[in-house]
Parts: structure tokens; C-alpha cells; sequence
């Protein structure tokens, strides 16, 4: 028979907007508007109160380890909290097997006014454990959390990185059978963080239950098996966790094909042409449109030119950044050979579609240039448009190299009118 760790069961929490018999009105239709352009969009809103959570539904097994993702007021803090009993439902029922250990913010639980070794202690003791059993566990709680020289200090006087490293290792060191961590990266150096990384594999391997909430979808994919997807407090999807988080994924997307209004650069250009559109569209192996651009997959950079005056020879050239202004890849007409002339008043399409795009996941800038080299600057934009790149989550077990600047491979093509 299947023993479950976690038993959700039909779990709404509606919390009250604070409104008042004499403006009530006027708050609910207020408070309407705040929460559609807060990105709640149709979350309902009854009365004066809205929920947070509406009928949700789950099981978690014993020894899993299941991810928790979704945009932000999705209601994944209210599901841990009320996990945690924090706060109460206000109907459905949970039901936990085994002590529960939690980490929801950073210092949770601890005393401010408190040393960390009375913290610890305090910690310790509501989760159940004898004198001797913390006595056991001390050090390795305080090694683990590298604040030996700070452990009988208060700790409102840590940073909030002793913080957290303090907070982490006393969750994770008493060994709940069931562990809830809500965004335990979000603080911490690199050091620190494979240190988590590595002690939450270790629990996991003991068989107990982890629940994870991250942003960071790498790490939901590479450390969770099973993932829930939270949208408007409901479960949107629950399934593994490399199908939840490609569903995610293009979910976030609004449109696979973007077309930008081409801003010019004032500076130094002779105005005989000038870029008007660009339009991005992602790309499959089989070059079909997509709608996430993933990493090691294709680009199609579509860029309108029209010619004011006569163009002879000109080079054009798309240049990809980061958003610090990095340059990481640039292809031009140049590198193939080959050049654009145009009349006045003569329109051009050039495609450009980058091949194996190996870049990290992260938004980037498109820039745009017209000109002959070390002639004239015909035309140029540094900002023509963005775009955001994406893990695959189904090929993270494979090494994969980001080479930082580097000659993408590419292909293009051009039309006139």
C-alpha cells in the first residue's frame, strides 16, 4: 500500500482585503483594479476577500521529491504556510506523516533577540528533538552553517547571509521526515549554495520527503522528479518535472514571432538607409516555428532595410549582447561574402538565422548595423530588440559549453523590391 508524506485534499485559503461597512464599495472596486494590474488577473474576488487558494488537490509519497513553481501571487507561499500550520485553511484538510521541518524565509522561527546557539536549541526542541539528540547535532549544525565565531551573538546582528546559512543547516541537520524549502538559494554565495545542494541530496537519499519551491527552474529539474505548476491558486499542472517546466516555459511566452519598431542611433551615420522592423522567430531542428527559443536552438532574424539615397556595397551586421552591453556573437553579410546595394526608395528583407545558439539562459539585445568598414556608418541601432533564451529541461543531464564570445554559425538570405 502506498504511504503517502503529504495528503492535500480540496485546500482554499481566502483572506480578507480589510474593507469597512462605510467604503466598501469604493475599496472593492478599487482593490478590483489593483489586483488585475498586480498580474492576479481574474483570481476571484468575493466581496472584500479573494482566495489565494481554491480547491487544491495532491499527494505526495514518502521519499519524493516534488518541485513547486509558478509566477509570483500564484499562492505557493500560502500552500507552505499553511503546510508549516502557519496559518490555517479556510476549508480542505492536510495531512503530514512524520515530523515536519521548514524553511520558509530567511530567519524564520529564530528569535531575533536570541544567540544562535539558543536559537538552535529553541529550534530544536519544537521539533521534538531530546537534550541529548541536539547535543549530538550541534556542531555539525554550527560547522555546517560556518558561524562558530558568531554563534553566541544575537543573531539580529547577523547578515542576512549568516542568516541564512544558520537557518538552512538547522532545518536540514535535525532530519524531519518531511522538508519544506521555499527559495533557500535565494541567499548565499556559490560555496554555500552545492553545500545545500549537496545536503538536500543527501536527505532526499535517506528517504525522506522533499517539497521545493524555486524560480530557479534548472535546479527544480535537476534535483525534483515530480513537479506541481501553481496558477491563481489552483494546480495548473503535476506531472515530471521536465514536462511541468517546458509547459511552464511556453506558458510564459506570449507570442513565438516579436516584431520591434527599429529605434535609430544618433550618432555618427550618413542616413542613405535605415533599418525600419525586425522580427525574431525561434526555430525547431527542422526549422518550423517555435515558441521558446531554447539553448542549442535556431534564431531567425528577419531585418527590413530601406534605402534613402543610393547604397553600394554596404555590409550589414547583427550583433547579439548582453544586457551589460557584452558583445557575444555578431554575424554580417561580410563573413559570407556577400553585400547589399540598393536604389533610393529600394526596401531589402534580410534573414539571418543563427545556428546552435549556445548562450546561457538570459535575456539579450539585438543591435544593427549598416555601413562600410572604416567608410561610413550608414545606419546603426544598439537596441533594435531583445530576446530571451531558455534551458532545455530535457537535455540537462548533457554537458553543454557556453563559449562567451564566439562565430556563431549561420545562414541568410536577401530579398529586394
Amino acid at each position: 500500500m502506498t504511504q503517502y508524506a503529504i495528503q492535500v485534499e480540496g485546500l482554499s485559503k481566502r483572506y480578507s482585503m480589510g474593507a469597512s461597512a462605510g467604503i466598501g464599495a469604493m475599496r472593492h472596486q478599487l482593490a478590483q483594479r489593483l489586483f488585475r494590474k498586480g498580474g492576479l488577473g481574474d483570481r476571484p474576488l468575493i466581496g472584500n476577500e479573494f482566495l489565494a487558494l481554491n480547491n487544491v488537490s495532491f499527494n505526495v509519497k514518502e521519499g519524493e521529491i516534488v518541485g513547486l513553481i509558478g509566477r509570483n501571487g500564484a499562492g505557493k507561499s500560502t500552500l507552505l504556510k499553511i503546510l508549516s500550520r502557519i496559518t490555517k485553511p479556510t476549508a480542505g484538510q492536510i495531512r503530514l506523516r512524520g515530523r515536519l521541518g521548514a524553511l520558509l524565509e530567511v530567519g524564520t522561527g529564530f528569535h531575533p533577540e536570541l544567540s544562535g546557539r539558543e536559537n538552535i536549541l529553541l529550534n530544536a526542541s519544537i521539533l521534538g528533538l531530546s537534550r541529548q539528540q541536539i547535543a549530538d547535532r550541534f556542531e555539525q549544525i554550527v560547522e555546517f552553517a560556518e558561524v562558530e565565531q558568531f554563534i553566541d551573538m544575537p543573531v539580529k546582528h547577523y547578515s542576512s547571509g549568516m542568516y541564512m546559512r544558520l537557518a538552512f543547516s538547522v532545518s536540514a541537520h535535525l532530519d524531519p521526515d518531511i522538508l519544506i524549502l521555499d527559495e533557500v538559494l535565494a541567499v548565499g554565495d556559490g560555496a554555500f549554495q552545492k553545500k545545500c545542494l549537496g545536503r538536500m541530496d543527501s536527505v532526499a537519499k535517506d528517504g525522506r520527503t522533499v517539497l521545493l519551491v524555486s524560480h530557479s527552474t534548472p535546479m527544480i529539474v535537476a534535483f525534483c522528479n515530480r513537479c506541481i505548476l501553481l496558477d491563481k491558486g489552483q494546480v495548473e499542472k503535476d506531472g515530471p518535472a521536465e514536462e511541468v517546466v517546458e509547459y511552464y516555459q511556453e506558458s510564459l511566452t506570449e507570442r513565438s514571432n516579436k516584431s520591434f519598431e527599429v529605434i535609430q542611433a544618433e550618432q555618427n551615420k550618413t542616413d542613405a538607409a535605415r533599418f525600419t522592423r525586425v522580427r525574431l522567430t525561434p526555430l525547431d531542428k527542422a526549422g518550423s516555428p517555435v515558441e521558446v527559443l531554447r539553448v542549442g536552438g535556431d534564431l531567425e532574424i528577419e531585418v527590413e532595410v530601406e534605402a534613402a539615397e543610393r547604397v553600394q556595397d554596404a555590409n550589414v551586421a547583427i550583433v547579439v549582447s548582453e544586457l551589460t552591453g557584452y558583445r557575444v556573437i555578431d554575424a554580417n553579410l561580410a563573413l559570407k561574402d556577400d553585400y547589399l546595394s540598393l536604389r533610393p526608395g529600394q526596401k531589402a528583407i534580410l534573414r539571418f538565422t543563427l545556428r546552435n545558439l549556445l548562450l546561457r539562459p538570459d535575456t539579450y539585445r539585438i543591435g544593427l548595423w549598416i555601413g562600410r568598414k572604416d567608410v561610413e556608418n550608414i545606419a546603426m541601432s544598439t537596441d533594435a530588440a531583445t530576446f530571451t533564451v531558455e534551458l532545455d529541461p530535457r537535455n540537462l543531464a548533457h554537458f553543454q559549453i557556453f563559449p562567451g564570445v564566439y562565430q556563431c554559425e549561420f545562414t541568410h538570405s536577401v530579398s529586394k523590391d
